[in-house]
């Protein structure tokens, strides 16, 4: 019974290292990307699955790396007033969180393979590799991305512009302008969930020598960019319907079912003060995006 209880608390503590509210942005950009396949009749099962699987695999490094590197560069003390980090807290210690990260980059490798050799060749390659350097630079090395003000645009590339012509490149092996276009919202909305993280450490990060974007853009300004990558997505509808009249139609308009939610959403950071509330905040902004690529997907199926 005791160890029981010891092997579930361990699973728990893993789960926690994880951070399952911000796995949403991995599972987005390849339901568009494959929403998209699906709708030029390039829709293949087990490499969608695979896709999704691979996606899934680097969010979780990505996380790891993050928590890893955050708490042995000091960013993450006792004064965070973000989700628990099993390094800082204790629960793991920086070897174990690192030797997880390395297996769950062997598992990325595995399916990476499986992509390779199954229909992505030479270009799958190098997406995977570049990716998985993306995930580990993101907050490691001696310049990460996450300190340089650079996270935003590399999280809008990989999650938007990469992921979703990736996925549907994997299944059709060729890539449209309209599969570029379709992958703004999904980069958009992953970045938004980085912005509200961010405004939420503004004070800690900037003690800790750590510049993000938001640090360039001030309290005041970053509200407003986080409004604008909030709102933007739904432009895009119109636009494919506008660009694109004999291919789309206006099923591509069910987005507008989760506009309440944005203005919501946009109220909230610019009224909320409590940073343990920004919390709360960065799970609802992470919903919102599965939920608006969800119906625009959906919109792209029935199109």
């Amino acid at each position: 019974m005791v160890t029981e209880q010891m092997t579930m608390s361990r699973w728990k503590i893993w789960i926690l290292a994880i951070r399952p509210k911000t796995l949403p942005a991995a599972v987005s950009p390849v339901i568009v990307g494959t929403a998209l396949a699906y709708h030029d009749h390039k829709f293949r099962l087990f490499i969608a699955t695979a896709a999704l699987v691979g996606s899934l695999l680097l969010q979780i490094l990505s996380n790891l790396a993050n928590d890893y590197y955050d708490f042995i560069k000091g960013v993450d003390d006792h004064t965070r007033v973000g989700p628990v980090r099993v390094t800082q807290s204790g629960l793991l210690t920086p070897i174990q969180v690192r030797n997880g990260a390395i297996v769950v980059t062997l598992l990325a490798i595995v399916d990476g393979l499986y992509l390779i050799f199954s229909n992505g060749g030479l270009v799958v390659l190098l997406i995977g590799l570049f990716s998985i350097i993306f995930a580990i630079i993101y907050s490691g090395g001696p310049y990460p991305l996450s300190s340089l003000g650079l996270g935003d645009i590399f999280v809008f590339i990989f999650f938007g512009l990469i992921a979703v012509p990736g996925t549907y490149y994997v299944q059709a092996l060729t890539v449209t302008t309209e599969v570029f276009i379709a992958s703004i919202p999904a980069g958009l909305l992953i970045t938004a969930i980085l912005v509200v993280n961010n405004y939420r450490d503004f004070d800690n990060d900037l003690k800790a020598n750590k510049r993000t974007f938001a640090h360039f853009l001030g309290k005041r300004g970053t509200r407003y960019y986080y409004s604008f990558l909030v709102f933007v997505p739904f432009t895009v509808s119109f636009l494919f319907i506008g660009l694109y009249p004999n291919s789309f139609n206006f099923w591509l308009l069910l987005p507008l079912i989760s506009l309440p939610l944005a203005f919501q959403l946009v109220k909230q950071i610019h009224t909320t003060t409590e940073l343990q509330r920004f919390n709360v905040l960065l799970g609802k902004t992470a919903m919102f995006g599965l939920l608006f690529n969800l119906l625009f997907s959906l919109g792209l199926i029935l199109s």
